[in-house]
C-alpha cells in the first residue's frame, strides 16, 4: 500500500454492474475512449483483452513530446480488479515510469463502486517524471473525467 501523498484515488457508483465496466476495461482498444487526460493518441499495441502479465503499449503524447508508454498487467482478478505498471522504454531498457494505475469494482446499490487510483510509490526518478510536471494535479483533475467517459462506454455497449 502506497501513501497517500503517492497516490491520487478517486471512486465513484457507476450505474452498471461491474462485468460490463470490467469488459471495458480490459480491453485496451477502449483505453483511447476512456482517457480524461487526452494524453492517449491512437490504438494500442497488444492483446484484445488483458490479462495477468499482458504486455501493452500505447502512443501518448504529452506537449511536444510524443512517445509510448509499455504497460504490464499486475492485477488482473475478473470484475473486481485491474491493474497495469506503466513504464517508458528505450532500446528494450525501461528508462522511466513505474507508474501504476488501478481499477477497483465493487457492487453496490444503484450499480457499482469503481475506485480508480494513480500510484507513483514505485516510480522512477519521481521528482523529475512525477512532481515537476505536476502529475498528481493533473491526475486529480482528469481521473473523474476517466470514470464518466467508463460510463458512457459501459452504457453505450449495453
Amino acid at each position: 500500500m502506497t501513501s497517500p501523498r503517492r497516490a491520487v484515488v478517486v471512486e465513484q457508483v457507476l450505474p452498471a454492474p461491474p462485468g460490463r465496466l470490467f469488459a471495458v476495461l480490459a480491453s485496451p482498444a477502449y483505453h483511447l475512449q476512456l482517457d480524461g487526460s487526452s494524453m492517449l493518441r491512437g490504438d494500442p499495441d497488444g492483446p484484445e483483452r488483458l490479462f495477468l502479465g499482458a504486455r501493452f503499449s500505447m502512443a501518448m503524447q504529452q506537449g511536444p513530446l510524443r512517445y509510448r508508454s509499455v504497460n504490464e498487467v499486475t492485477e488482473f482478478e475478473e470484475d473486481r480488479a485491474l491493474s497495469w505498471r506503466t513504464t517508458g522504454q528505450w532500446r528494450g531498457h525501461t528508462v522511466v515510469g513505474g507508474q501504476w494505475w488501478r481499477y477497483r469494482l465493487e457492487p453496490v446499490d444503484g450499480g457499482t463502486l469503481v475506485r480508480h487510483t494513480y500510484e507513483w510509490g514505485r516510480a522512477m526518478f519521481p521528482l523529475l517524471t512525477v512532481w515537476l510536471p505536476r502529475y498528481p494535479q493533473r491526475m486529480a483533475r482528469t481521473m473523474p473525467q476517466s470514470l464518466t467517459r467508463l460510463e458512457e462506454v459501459a452504457l453505450d455497449r449495453a
